[in-house]
């Protein structure tokens, strides 16, 4: 199931989520060193990552006493969607407005 765009601008609109994001790029990681350059507790990310999960940008693993982080791409994907489509969409606008405005010249 794709994910809600509401809910995947949300988990992209906070600068803590983003930077989770950027430092899961560098490869899986536990949530005890993704909250050490943060400045965050590690319920605060836990909570973070929970919205992460849920927009499908994140899975975690618990392994014994370690939760460890990765990126998932379901919500990249879901987002490289909606551009697109919005693209599309405005580009068919777009052209209809040049042919407009190309009559008129005429």
């Amino acid at each position: 199931m794709a994910p809600d765009m509401d809910r995947v601008f949300h988990a992209l609109g906070d600068p803590t989520r983003r930077a989770i994001i950027g430092r899961l790029s560098l490869g899986p990681q536990s949530v005890s060193k993704l909250a050490e350059p943060l400045g965050v507790t590690i319920t605060a990310i836990g909570q973070h990552l929970q919205v992460l999960e849920e927009t499908g940008f994140v899975s975690t693993k618990k392994s014994g006493r370690t939760r460890s982080c990765r990126l998932e791409s379901a919500g990249f994907t879901a987002l490289e969607r909606w551009a697109m489509e919005h693209r599309k969409m405005w580009e068919r606008r777009l052209d209809v407005l040049g042919r407009l405005l190309a009559e008129d010249d005429d």
